[in-house]
């Protein structure tokens, strides 16, 4: 089952999910950029696929480029930067509870809480 969902940001598709995963698409716009969050029941790998721009990771930020990885612990603030031009990536989630609602923002650009 995939289906995909428009944000402020960009969009993600989601491709795949099974017991405790899920695998999406994030694509972010250029010069855009995801809320500063973290999540208390789910952990997060990340894989650039392609485009360029900067990942948080805690106190941590470091450039985004094809083949880039990250790691994000559950309850670690973190961030994703498009540069100048779209930012694609692979996100694996894995936990037990895979929800929206399992995020909470610190710093939005959008105006959500």
């Amino acid at each position: 089952m995939s289906y995909s969902e428009t944000r402020p940001w960009g969009w993600f598709e989601t491709v795949l999910t099974g017991p405790q995963y899920q695998v999406k698409q994030l694509v972010v716009n250029a010069n855009q950029r995801l809320s500063l969050q973290k999540h208390a029941h789910r952990e997060e790998h990340w894989v650039v696929v392609s485009g360029f721009g900067t990942i948080t990771v805690g106190d941590k930020s470091f450039p985004a480029s094809p083949g880039t990885t990250a790691y994000i612990p559950k309850g670690e603030w973190h961030r994703l930067e498009a540069g100048d031009g779209e930012l694609k990536l692979i996100e694996v989630q894995r936990g037990s509870f895979l929800y929206e609602e399992d995020i909470t923002r610190k710093s939005d650009d959008y105006g959500r809480k």
